[in-house]
């Protein structure tokens, strides 16, 4: 048995759950697909695409500080290869208050746009095919 076709959820800490919500759900235009809170000692929100093998989870322990990203390196990435569809994702999240920050690898600025999110992660829109 292999992991190749698995679906996939990325979950991290935050302490922010608030100020991350208009970042992915306006800005890349994720929708909320589930909420909890008290869930234990955790309150969290789910983002993504009905039907996308993927989603995020952000989680907020209580009594617990998660702290901002340790390095500008941490970075999802979002292989837009049509420049319209591209430029279409820019601009979204400029028009929602997110302004293009210099990637730490000056790699992503060639065909991409990186942008930070309020505890210090950055997501990359690149305007490329994806592959190895």
């Amino acid at each position: 048995m292999t992991i190749e076709n698995a679906t996939i959820r990325i979950a991290r800490p935050t302490d922010n759950l608030d100020d991350l919500l208009p970042f992915y759900r306006d800005g890349l235009g994720f929708q909320v697909l589930y909420e909890f809170g008290g869930h234990g000692d955790f309150d969290g929100i789910m983002l993504g695409h009905p039907g996308a093998p993927y989603h995020l989870e952000f989680t907020k322990a209580h009594g617990h500080t998660a702290r901002r990203a340790p390095t500008e390196d941490n970075l999802l990435v979002f292989y837009l290869p049509e420049p319209e569809r591209f430029d279409a994702a820019v601009q979204r999240m400029c028009g929602a208050g997110f302004d293009p920050v210099g990637a730490f690898n000056a790699y992503w600025d060639v065909k991409g746009a990186t942008f930070e999110d309020p505890d210090g992660y950055r997501i990359v829109l690149q305007n490329a095919a994806w592959g190895v």
